[in-house]
């Protein structure tokens, strides 16, 4: 059964995140980056000090710049060409900055990783953690279509390099339809993921809002709240998007042991603490 689980993670403003990670200007323009805090949340979640951190399209790079901060190794693949300067710059700033020195970005794409080169990873990695990256010219419809298919090809080469009890961790932001609807993103994303072996074990709620005792303090940019304001008026409500999604999933067989031992009775009184990886 899939668990669901809600992360704080919007505690900080997202250009306030960028500074307290060290991360260098420019960063702020890679627009499907996933923000410092949900990375570092995953990574402590996920995974244990020395594993391995992957990231197959990895933006400007938070996400590695965030393995090293957190004593991880880090790996990540700049298949869009604009941003491997940005993550390797990251990745360095991260470096001089004392953190875990093992980080690296490869200028490649994805289907490096099951060639030659990449033999040696093989069963190495402890968590893929990349995010949903569609194209802003499609429509709602088509710009998920698109995204989910690469993504799916993309996890089709991650796959064989997941160690025994790894996961993958895909983020996705929301997206509306034309009339105002959230787009379904984690329907398409789970048969993604089934097509190469993967099974979903938990669905995350990522909060980009300030969670303030029991309220939500949204931190919408201006043209977010302009555009809830315009679909108000033409009698369209919505709210600004407070979250983003994140689908967690590991190898099937692992998925399936997991299972198995979370219902195996306490031994001795002492509770099982199932497969979950965390430090």
């Amino acid at each position: 059964m899939m668990q669901l689980s809600v992360w704080p993670t919007g505690q900080r403003d997202p250009l306030a995140q960028l500074r307290d990670a060290g991360c260098v200007p420019g960063t702020e323009t890679d627009a499907e980056r996933i923000p410092p805090q949900v990375a570092a949340h995953a990574i402590a979640a996920y995974t244990r000090p020395g594993d391995l951190v992957l990231d197959p399209d990895c933006g400007a790079g938070t996400v590695l710049a965030e393995a090293l901060r957190a004593g991880r190794h880090a790996l990540g693949l700049a298949p869009r060409g604009r941003w491997w300067k940005l993550a390797r710059a990251n990745v360095t700033a991260a470096k001089a900055a004392g953190a875990w020195p093992d980080g690296s970005v490869l200028d490649a794409r994805p289907k490096v990783l099951t060639t030659v080169r990449a033999a040696g990873l093989l069963g190495r990695v402890g968590l893929v953690l990349t995010s949903l990256r569609t194209m802003p010219d499609l429509t709602t419809a088509e710009a998920v279509e698109a995204a989910t298919a690469e993504l799916t090809v993309t996890l089709l080469h991650c796959e064989p390099l997941l160690c025994s009890g790894g996961y993958v961790a895909v983020v996705a932001r929301p997206r509306r339809r034309v009339d105002g609807s959230l787009a379904d993103l984690v329907t398409p994303l789970i048969a993604g993921g089934a097509s190469v072996g993967l099974v979903p074990v938990e669905r995350c709620i990522a909060l980009t809002a300030e969670l303030r005792g029991s309220r939500l303090v949204t931190r919408a940019s201006l043209a977010e709240r302009r555009a809830a304001a315009r679909a108000h008026f033409t009698g369209i409500p919505n709210a600004v998007v407070a979250h983003l999604e994140v689908l967690v999933f590991q190898l099937a067989h692992d998925a399936e042991l997991a299972a198995a031992e979370a219902l195996q009775p306490a031994a001795h009184g002492v509770e099982n603490p199932g497969w979950r990886r965390s430090a």
